[in-house]
């Protein structure tokens, strides 16, 4: 049985992936800073799961994540990197803090983790990885530039990585999601309520409007392209949209 870990589990799309994997018969290893959530995914997983809750932009907490899930079950197969997290502000109002906040978990975490795991998918000349981008890793828009500098970055290092890969059996692609309706996207929304005295719902029609089918996408729609991301073998260095056309490639 083949063995996934899931950053950023907890919930929104790192929740609905874990579900997904867990239901084709994958053990999956849950992580994000949250047990409770971990446990309530945990809980919605049919299959056998393992709860690791940690924050993954700590030194070494990478290393130790996948030490536990080697202990208890072996190397890891499928990896999905999913934690990530936004900042909207404009680019004179931008921190040195909030840049740097954006690249540790945007950024760097995926890096760590493609590179504690890779060493065994190689052994095994099989793996698969798959990276939660963004359609910030494709265009700019205004106010967000720490955060897509950060997801054109880790677009960058996906698809370098998937050149070195290729001939060892380990594909490497991207899932970039529009706006998905998730806690993240409900934290867009009330900045957007805050700083411009729009109402929510106003608030939450506008980012809907920005994809042409007139919608949020669904977590469970950005599952679904993960999870063909692990099942064909032929398919690697690419960046999948799932934004409802807001992106054509």
């Amino acid at each position: 049985m083949a063995i996934a870990l899931v950053t950023g589990a907890g919930r929104g799309i790192g929740r609905a992936v874990a579900v997904r994997l867990s239901r084709a018969g994958l053990q999956v290893a849950l992580t994000a800073r949250s047990r409770d959530e971990l446990d309530a995914v945990a809980a919605e997983c049919p299959g056998e799961t393992l709860v690791l809750p940690a924050d993954i932009t700590e030194p070494g907490a990478v290393d130790s994540i996948f030490d536990a899930v080697e202990q208890r079950w072996g190397a890891v197969a499928v990896l999905v990197a999913n934690a990530g997290t936004g900042h909207s502000a404009r680019l004179e109002r931008t921190t040195d803090a909030d840049w740097q906040r954006m690249l540790d978990l945007n950024l760097t975490a995926p890096f760590r983790c493609l590179r504690r795991a890779i060493p065994a998918m190689r052994a095994a000349r099989h793996g698969r990885i798959v990276v939660i981008a963004s359609d910030a890793s494709r265009v700019g828009e205004p106010y967000i530039a720490a955060y897509t500098a950060a997801k054109h970055g880790v677009l960058g290092l996906v698809r370098s990585s998937a050149a070195e890969l290729a001939s060892d059996g380990v594909t490497v692609n991207a899932v970039c999601p529009g706006y998905v309706d998730t806690p993240m996207t409900d934290a867009t929304i009330a900045n957007i309520a805050a700083k411009t005295g729009r109402d929510p719902d106003a608030a939450r029609d506008l980012l809907a409007a920005k994809q042409p089918i007139g919608r949020l996408i669904t977590a469970d729609e950005v599952a679904d392209a993960v999870w063909f991301c692990v099942g064909n073998g032929a398919f690697t260095g690419q960046g999948v949209n799932v934004d409802g056309g807001a992106v054509q490639s």
